[in-house]
């Protein structure tokens, strides 16, 4: 019989990797939650949606990014004002300053996310360097979507593994490759009915936990009513072996994880119609009319739901690893390491073609 005290005795021989123990490196909540990001301040020049995506000072005075007396962080699409013919609408997209190396663990609690016709919400994460760098979906849905969806987007070469851990059975896709259906990239269906709209609203919400790990990339969904105790409270270390199996798992067989990812900025954005939401072939599966015709020209109103209501958003590291690139000098670190992976590539290349010499 394979005993607890064996079972203890056991971890200590494994890896730092297995044994998926995590420190608090990071947090953003409360009245400082917005002071680590970077607000866009631009029109949506990244996935063609009809809004303009507002700098720090506008979005605050406009109040479309706020902490609300709940001491949440709110990120609202305008909801107030009448557009004419050839008009965005005001919205918000977020990154952190810092980055996030292979090793670290981010959760989120979520209280609300934006939802209805037109709109395309996210939480996700990106390298500076897209795609080489790849790009982690935590939270992505779109119009009135029955479920939301996970996935990731990289450069060619990774794909979803049919052997995969995960309790989801919903696989839309497995190239993950940016350069494959309309990058598409390879996504998971998140099967819980109140993943997503309104009711996620109404159940509360929810907490996500992603793991970004050398062995695979996991992600975790847990409503408001089924949160595990050692997801609750301050909770200022984690081991996501205690959190039971991810609703989609990614590992790193079909995908390595150091080639297609460098360390990664968090984003929250919220964007409408755009080349996901306004696609006629998404877009009339749950809506009507003309996307940005008849609904960001539309009653304002359409957009009293969409908005985020996050609690906190945290980011672990494995204890004695170094998990956050600062600011500007974590994006020159990305670019180093950008550049030794192509040297390196490149050496491999040239040794290859020696050998066939």
């Amino acid at each position: 019989m394979f005993s607890p005290a064996w079972a203890a005795f056991a971890s200590l021989l494994l890896p730092a990797a297995v044994l998926a123990q995590y420190n608090l490196v990071k947090e953003y909540a409360g009245q400082s939650f917005f002071d680590d990001w970077t607000f866009y301040n631009h029109f949506d020049n990244l996935t063609n949606g009809n809004v303009n995506f507002l700098g720090a000072t506008d979005a605050f005075d406009d109040k479309l990014a706020f902490i609300n007396e709940a001491g949440n962080a709110i990120m609202k699409v305008d909801n107030s004002s009448t557009l004419k013919f050839n008009q965005n609408r005001n919205s918000i997209r977020i990154s952190t300053k810092d980055q996030f190396t292979v090793g670290s663990v981010w959760i989120a609690d979520i209280r609300h996310v934006p939802y209805g016709c037109s709109v395309w919400g996210a939480f996700w994460s990106s390298a500076p360097t897209w795609p080489l760098g790849g790009e982690i979906d935590t939270f992505e849905a779109v119009n009135q979507d029955y479920y939301s969806h996970m996935g990731l987007h990289t450069n060619p070469g990774c794909t979803h593994s049919s052997d995969a851990v995960q309790s989801s059975k919903l696989i839309n896709s497995t190239d993950c490759s940016v350069q494959a259906n309309g990058n598409q990239g390879c996504i998971v269906s998140n099967p819980t009915p109140s993943s997503y709209g309104a009711d996620f609203a109404l159940t509360g919400g929810g907490v996500y936990v992603t793991e970004f790990a050398i062995d695979g990339i996991s992600i975790w969904y847990f409503n408001r009513s089924s949160i595990p105790s050692v997801l609750q409270g301050n909770v200022s270390s984690i081991n996501t072996q205690q959190l039971g199996i991810p609703v989609a798992n990614w590992p790193a067989d079909d995908c390595a994880i150091n080639q297609f990812f460098q360390p990664q900025e968090l984003v929250f954005d919220i964007t409408l119609c755009g080349d996901y939401a306004g696609a006629s072939s998404v877009f009339f599966e749950t809506c009507t009319g003309v996307c940005y015709d008849d609904w960001v020209l539309g009653d304002p109103s359409h957009y009293d739901t969409a908005y985020f209501e996050v609690s906190y958003v945290r980011v672990y590291g494995q204890p004695g690893e170094l998990t956050v690139l600062q600011g500007s000098s974590g994006r020159r670190s990305a670019e180093v390491q950008t550049v030794a992976a192509l040297f390196l590539f490149a050496l491999g290349s040239l040794y290859a073609f020696a050998q066939f010499l």
